[in-house]
């Protein structure tokens, strides 16, 4: 039986989050150049790097970018962007990468975490961020702000994208935000259904985590706008720190 994310982060994922631009990305990228102090040239790692709006601003910005996806889709949609050509593409499961390391940064952004049903699973993945940088390398990991996404959970939405109507709805269940999303073709009335799920991990959990896989957490912002972290008021929680 496959995964869920094998099945949600196909074709129809680009439709889903279609709204995701490349000038938004351009804008994080500038201040997690800024957060990571890299020299230039350096060697970057975009972590679940889904259709490559990350990995493409930061080899704009004249960095070495390695882009790792599982979703074939993701990579095929990555690889027809212009300038797609200055980034190595890898496929490849975030918690075994085929890759010998030596990364100056490592990113994971856009909530790429905690798709897994153990922690043990989530270890898996920071301890391979680890083992890709060079000791003092520095990671970001972009993850949502749990208590954010609870007091503003929305349940229920639905909207149009063409030929497709998409509903999408939300709940929390058993220390997860879970999504169902069921895509609609208006021209035979064929539905499609998707399922996300991710881990709700407090802040406490995930400093626990990135000390057990043997990285050290520098800072934690609340967003690409804001420096300090707010437990109830920020939208994220934006790990920066460093293999020691």
């Amino acid at each position: 039986m496959s995964e869920w994310y094998e099945k949600s982060f196909g074709e129809d994922y680009l439709i889903v989050y279609k709204h995701r631009d490349f000038g938004g990305a351009r804008r994080e990228v500038e201040r997690m150049i800024g957060w990571l102090g890299l020299p230039a040239g350096a060697k970057v790692l975009d972590l679940c790097c889904g259709m490559g709006r990350h990995s493409l601003a930061l080899a704009e910005a004249g960095y070495e970018v390695t882009g790792i996806d599982l979703s074939e889709a993701l990579l095929r949609e990555a690889r027809a962007q212009e300038g797609a050509e200055r980034v190595t593409w890898v496929r490849s499961d975030m918690r075994e990468l085929p890759l010998e390391g030596g990364f100056d940064a490592v990113v994971n952004l856009f909530t790429s975490f905690g798709y897994f049903e153990e922690d043990e699973e989530h270890l898996k993945v920071l301890r391979e961020i680890r083992r890709m940088l060079k000791p003092g390398g520095k990671f970001i990991i972009d993850f949502l702000n749990p208590s954010y996404v609870i007091a503003h959970l929305v349940p229920h939405s639905n909207r149009e994208d063409g030929d497709n109507l998409i509903d999408e709805k939300r709940r929390i269940e058993d220390s997860y935000v879970k999504k169902d999303i069921i895509l609609t073709s208006k021209i035979d009335g064929t539905p499609r259904q998707y399922h996300e799920r991710v881990k709700l991990y407090s802040l406490e959990k995930f400093r626990d985590l990135l000390a057990a896989a043997g990285l050290s957490l520098e800072a934690v912002h609340g967003s690409y706008e804001e420096d300090e972290y707010e437990a109830e008021t920020s939208p994220r929680m934006i790990f920066v720190g460093k293999r020691p």
